[in-house]
């Protein structure tokens, strides 16, 4: 069995050589080349500047609505032959030149506008079928044809709601009127309009020209006027700038009289302070002078001190010690002798002592002429230089100042017995009885 296999397999191969195998490749070629046919009529791809449309079977929109077609805006999708069909539509920018002759504006007076637009076909989901049902399969030319109306149209409408000053002068505004007011008719429409500029406006009778005319003559006029009012602001500017440095001039002569006359007050103050200071230093300097004589003087003073210390102290000094000891050494037997007569006054005193009172006044009487003869020298060294008695004619008083003398003695000697503790009165009454 196994070699039956083998010699089948062997056959085989012998009949694909040759003739077989270029029809097997032929095969395989056309097969490919209708593969790929096919695939170009079911396959369609979209671009991103155009839209899709495949119409010939019912699609159900999102709000229910019921449409013949399917649209595609970029990617790919797949159509059945023969049962459905597509057509493109670009969504490129197409240029639209307007022009409208003989547009009455807002007063009656007829403009020529020229304008440009770009319009395209619309890419919302919302508003492309519109495109669909009036402008597939139209050229580019037919769809700015279309645009080119709509927008004379609207121009018309907008520029009769505009003077022409207003038309002419803000031209931003007039191209955003335009395309507000063209919105609504281009999204029926299924167009857009992307950008659109006016690029003049005129008039056949020359009322711009006339109103640029009247409009330079009142530049002109404002000009001369604003020059005019320039040289009288500059005239008055100067008037006041000459009127403010005559100002200031005078504040200026009046501040400099001023500091002049400050410089003055501080130059007779500095003055009068360089006297008060000049008279301080010469009352210093002679206040000085005085000091220093007052020390020169003392020192004097202390010099002489010393000169007559040095003269006359110390040799008096020296002379009152040579007299001391000359004196103790002529005292010296007086001293022994005081000394003997000590001793014997204190055996008298110790007799005294033992005799008692008897003794003392023993020793009173012994010596009471000499007491009494004592107090008469005592009395009679007084000397009185001037004595005035007045008498009332009795002599009385004469006889009491002779009296004094002897009361003198007597109270001499009433003192001493005092101090010795004797009443000699009473002693002499004694011995007189």
């Amino acid at each position: 069995m196994d070699e039956l296999a083998t010699v089948g397999e062997e056959v085989g191969l012998a009949a694909l050589s040759g003739p077989g195998l270029v029809m097997v490749a032929v095969a395989a070629v056309v097969l490919a080349w209708f593969t790929i046919w096919v695939l170009s009529h079911l396959l369609c791809i979209c671009g991103p500047n155009e839209i899709l449309v495949i119409s010939g079977r019912r699609h159900v929109l999102a709000d229910g609505t019921s449409v013949g077609y399917k649209v595609l805006h970029g990617g790919r999708g797949l159509r059945i032959p023969i049962l459905e069909e597509v057509n493109r539509m670009d969504t490129r920018l197409i240029p639209v030149m307007v022009e409208v002759r003989n547009a009455y504006s807002k007063g009656g007076i007829p403009l020529i506008v020229h304008a440009v637009a770009n319009v395209k076909i619309i890419s919302d989901p919302a508003l492309v079928r519109n495109a669909i049902e009036r402008l597939l399969s139209q050229t580019p030319a037919q769809i700015a044809k279309v645009a080119q109306q709509t927008l004379e149209g609207v121009l018309r409408e907008v520029v009769a709601e505009l003077t022409p000053e207003e038309v002419n002068e803000d031209r931003l505004k007039f191209a955003g009127t335009l395309m507000r007011n063209a919105k609504d008719d281009f999204d029926k429409l299924g167009l857009e309009l992307d950008v659109l500029k006016v690029q003049s406006v005129a008039d056949d009778q020359g009322y711009l020209k006339n109103l640029g005319r009247a409009l330079i003559a009142n530049m002109i006029r404002d000009a001369e006027n604003a020059e005019n009012g320039a040289l009288q602001a500059i005239a008055e500017a100067e008037a006041q700038a000459r009127q403010r440095a005559d100002t200031a001039t005078k504040q200026a002569e009046a501040t400099v009289l001023t500091r002049r006359n400050q410089l003055r007050a501080e130059l007779a103050k500095l003055e009068s302070e360089a006297k008060a200071v000049e008279n301080e230093a010469h009352m210093a300097q002679e206040t000085a002078r005085s000091e220093a004589e007052q020390e020169l003087q003392r020192l004097r003073a202390e010099l002489e001190r010393l000169r007559l210390e040095v003269d006359v102290a110390i040799p008096a000094e020296a002379e009152r010690r040579a007299a001391e000891a000359r004196a103790r050494a002529a005292a010296a037997p007086v001293v022994e002798t005081g000394k003997a007569a000590a001793q014997a006054l204190a055996l008298v005193a110790e007799q005294w002592g033992q005799a008692g009172s008897l003794g003392r006044e023993l020793f009173v009487l012994q010596h009471l002429d000499e007491l009494v003869a004592r107090a008469v020298e005592r009395v009679s060294g007084a000397r009185v230089g001037e004595l005035n008695v007045v008498d009332g004619g009795d002599g009385s008083s004469y006889a009491q100042a002779v009296a004094m003398y002897p009361a003198a003695v007597a109270r001499v000697v009433a003192n001493t017995a005092q101090v010795l503790g004797v009443d000699i009165a009473a002693l002499v009454g004694e011995r007189g009885k």
